[in-house]
């Protein structure tokens, strides 16, 4: 005995009550809850969706399916920290790498100009964090903008378009580094910080980079080698 397709949007009805917004997973837990409730009608034709359904779900404890949400954001997340270092790796290869020495000279360059030293400092982390803060906000818009247009929406799409928000805690560093690294008495910071200063801010706009344009430009690809029917139904 087989699920009509009424029967099978009826389990996607009942994933998205219980909070499962995304539609890939989605499909594995409506797959597997349809294979299972299939199988009990082998033992007992007579059982009910409903009480097949319920049955089912109760395997999954008192949290539902939350613990199945959390380990798939977990691997996602995981999926994209390995795009991340891929392209971060990037950076450190010939001959892309003389740019990236060039940041780090020019950021130490710049913040060495003792007697515009703060304002150097604070206006390259306000442009750090305000790029990262307008793309937040653009890439929010985009992804519900598609959401309404479609219906459907994919985890590691989100992941993708809002794991920029990490680089608003990674600066907290670079201000710990700035109150408590060592500044001199005259509120200036030596040599040896500067350097570390350079080093740090050049590697967190490496990254701010890689997360607001390199990986969102070859998003597409991503879902698709992730997701073979994204292609299709986005």
């Amino acid at each position: 005995m087989k699920l009509s397709s009424d029967q099978i949007q009826q389990l996607y009805t009942f994933t998205q009550q219980h909070y499962v917004e995304y539609y890939d997973l989605q499909n594995e837990l409506v797959d597997h809850l349809a294979n299972s409730i299939e199988e009990q009608w082998k033992e007992n034709p007579k059982r009910s969706l409903e009480e097949a359904l319920q049955m089912e779900f109760k395997k999954f404890g008192i949290f539902g399916f939350s613990d199945i949400v959390e380990q798939r954001q977990k691997a996602m997340n995981k999926k994209y920290n390995t795009l991340i270092w891929k392209h971060f790796k990037e950076f450190f290869i010939l001959p892309r790498i003389i740019a990236t020495a060039l940041v780090f000279v020019l950021i130490y360059k710049i913040t060495s100009i003792t007697k515009y030293q703060e304002v150097f400092i604070f206006g390259l982390l306000s442009i750090l964090m305000l790029s990262v803060f307008i793309n937040l906000i653009i890439s929010h818009n985009k992804l519900k903008a598609k959401f309404v247009a479609t219906q459907k929406k994919w985890l590691f799409e989100d992941v993708i378009y809002r794991c920029g928000n990490v680089m608003a805690f990674v600066q907290l560093p670079l201000q710990f580094l700035i109150r408590i690294g060592g500044m001199s008495e005259s509120n200036k910071m030596t040599p040896l910080h500067l350097a570390l200063f350079s080093l740090i801010t050049g590697l967190l706009f490496i990254i701010a980079y890689i997360i607001q344009f390199v990986i969102p430009s070859k998003a597409s690809e991503y879902l698709k080698q992730t997701y073979p029917e994204y292609d299709l139904l986005s």
